[in-house]
């Protein structure tokens, strides 16, 4: 493992430098960063089609293959995230609070870099970009281990971005990339905790409950979605179709994506068959519980105690049948993975009890859970969406993956 100890002794080095970078220059390289990603577009999809007919000859789900497919499109919009990044506030610097003591002590909590980010992911080489564009924001060096799958695509786009580093006259490693695939590298790469200040997992539950259990390093959380979209006796059914087409089908292969439905049972006899005809434009399987499998019957199939606990990606969505927005809210609590939860109603007493009481990072009112991303929430891109309380919870942006220390000025005193 001494590439890898190199790997991380250099990005040690390079945290400090990355720490240093103006706002001015940082915001330069990073529209840079844009255009170059741009321009190049034909070299990253080139790797890109490398990796996606590995994919296929290993079959891999349709699901995964769109996680990992770029498009000119997509990369113009991976380059977009990062001109968004340019032009946000930068944090590091921010005097976060400020305040005298009795004995002359002036006291300033300044928000600072993290350090070292180490981010493990999946299939989404996109996500290289945008972690890069954030942490170097953030004034912080990273090291990223994408899955084998997007091995191919992840080394074109870092040696894209590293490319401008160097040409800016920066240092390339505030910029790294694992580029072994071998698992037995990932599991080392967890205890590097000297060198790396924290670490991230971004994917499937496999990936980050195995990152979560076998890091050395502090970790914070991004969960899976199991997502919820509760329709309420008091909503409008047209907007309910409309938001939970949208929320299951626009991209079936991401965190955010609805996977389950709990309907009043005063009103799924007028939801579902409508329901189930629009999704049937997707062809999506309906796994019902007894209630709303009476009502859908052929259409639909029985659904198990596992189904309500599953994320899905892919067209599937469970069904369940309750009595009020309590029993929601006590359905919803049990199998949520507290990422994104969902009430369709035109009841402003009902949606403030689903507001208040859903335990999860975002909960909304009217609204596509397919919302919760940082590019939509104004961050630019994101690094994440986290699950757990401590630190940081939903779309992590720029502000989320730094750190703070206190400036302390006095004029010579000393403790008695």
């Amino acid at each position: 493992m001494t590439e890898l100890v190199s790997l991380c002794e250099n990005a040690v080095k390079a945290k400090y430098k990355a720490a240093l970078v103006s706002t001015e220059k940082k915001n330069d390289v990073l529209i840079k960063c844009a255009k170059a990603l741009q321009d190049n577009a034909s070299f990253i999809l080139e790797a890109n089609s490398a990796d996606l007919e590995t994919a296929v000859k290993n079959g891999m789900s349709e699901s995964k293959q769109d996680r990992l497919r770029l498009t000119v499109e997509r990369i113009d919009g991976v380059a977009e995230g990062l001109r968004q990044v340019s032009e946000l506030p930068d944090p590091i610097g921010e005097v976060m609070d400020e305040f005298d003591r009795p004995n002359g002590l002036h006291i300033r909590k300044v928000r600072v870099p993290m350090g070292v980010i180490g981010i493990i992911y999946e299939s989404r080489p996109n996500v290289t970009a945008d972690a890069f564009s954030l942490t170097f924001k953030a004034g912080s060096a990273c090291i990223l281990k994408g899955g084998s799958d997007a091995i191919e695509t992840n080394k074109a786009i870092v040696k894209v971005l590293r490319g401008v580093l160097e040409k800016e006259g920066l240092e390339p490693d505030i910029l790294q990339l694992i580029e072994n695939t071998d698992r037995a590298v990932t599991t080392e790469f967890m205890k590097m905790k000297q060198y790396v200040d924290v670490l991230i997992p971004r994917g499937g539950a496999g990936l980050i409950r195995a990152v979560v259990e076998n890091s050395l390093i502090p970790v914070i959380e991004t969960g899976t979605g199991n997502c919820h979209v509760y329709v309420d006796k008091d909503a409008d059914l047209d907007m309910a179709v409309n938001i939970i087409f949208n929320a299951k089908t626009q991209r079936i292969s991401v965190c955010n994506s609805m996977e389950s439905l709990v309907v009043h049972k005063d009103i799924k006899e007028a939801l579902l068959p409508a329901l189930y005809k629009k999704l049937s434009e997707k062809n999506v399987e309906f796994r019902c519980d007894p209630e709303s499998l009476n009502v859908l019957g052929d259409n639909a199939k029985a659904a198990t105690e596992e189904d309500f606990g599953t994320e899905y990606l892919d067209y599937i969505l469970s069904v369940k049948t309750v009595s009020s927005v309590e029993e929601a809210i006590e359905h919803i609590n049990k199998y949520s993975t507290h990422h994104s939860e969902s009430i369709v109603t035109n009841n402003k007493e009902t949606a403030a009890k689903f507001l208040e009481r859903i335990d999860a990072a975002c909960v909304y009112e009217n609204v596509s859970t397919r919302f919760t991303d940082g590019f939509e929430f104004g961050f630019g891109a994101e690094i994440g969406i986290s699950t757990q309380k401590l630190h940081a919870r939903g779309p992590m942006g720029l502000r989320e993956i730094t750190s703070y220390k206190y400036q302390i000025v006095g004029n010579g005193q000393v403790r008695g």
